[in-house]
């Protein structure tokens, strides 16, 4: 199984790359492969041109190499901090730029969009896990859990995956090493679960 892992967090070191390691070890140790993007260190352009819009336009070669993959993997997962009850800017814009018309969905022949899309993604599973410096029960008491709907229902479902797993660990500001050793045997177990071993 191919399973593509994307990671959005501008500081090398961070909790966030310690969770993309440890998902990406689970995986390797499952029988997987897993196809890494560090979307910073890969100095990702979020910004979407006018010229990319339309199915089937040209597109950066780096962008290309990302549609190519998600189109063709087995499973996604996504690791990132929740800024302002989203993602980073670099993470929204791939998927601007990634989950793409003729990539990622179609709509039917003289549908102008308007109508229900058809989902194109073979991945059927995804893991998307999340840090937060934000009390979890403040999280969903006073925004909603804004994330969950966003991943779950506006992204990964319009695509095709069915089965979306989302974690969220934090207070990361205030953790203990315990606490993240924790976090990231949550974060290998998910992945384990998400993903298993197959034959």
């Amino acid at each position: 199984m191919d399973v593509m892992v994307i990671l959005a967090h501008p500081k090398q070191g961070s909790f966030n790359h310690a969770i993309a390691e440890a998902v990406v070890a689970a995986l390797r140790a499952s029988g997987h492969r897993a196809l890494f993007h560090d979307l910073y260190q890969e100095r990702f352009d979020p910004v979407l041109p006018l010229s990319e819009i339309r199915a089937g336009a040209e597109l950066d070669p780096l962008v290309a190499q990302h549609c190519r993959e998600v189109a063709s993997c087995d499973g996604l997962a996504i690791v990132h901090p929740n800024w302002w009850g989203g993602p980073p800017a670099i993470l929204k814009g791939w998927v601007d730029r990634v989950l793409r018309a003729g990539v990622a969905y179609r709509f039917e022949t003289g549908d102008d969009g308007e109508g229900v899309p058809v989902p194109l993604l073979r991945a059927r599973s995804a893991l998307v896990l999340n840090t937060t410096d934000t009390p979890l029960e403040r999280e969903r008491a006073v925004f909603g859990d804004p994330l969950e709907s966003v991943w779950k229902n506006c992204i990964l479902r319009y695509c095709g995956v069915q089965e979306v797993v989302r974690r969220t660990y934090g207070v990361i500001v205030t953790s203990t090493p315990e606490e993240r050793r924790g976090w990231l045997e949550d974060a290998w177990v998910r992945a384990g679960e998400v993903f298993p071993r197959r034959g």
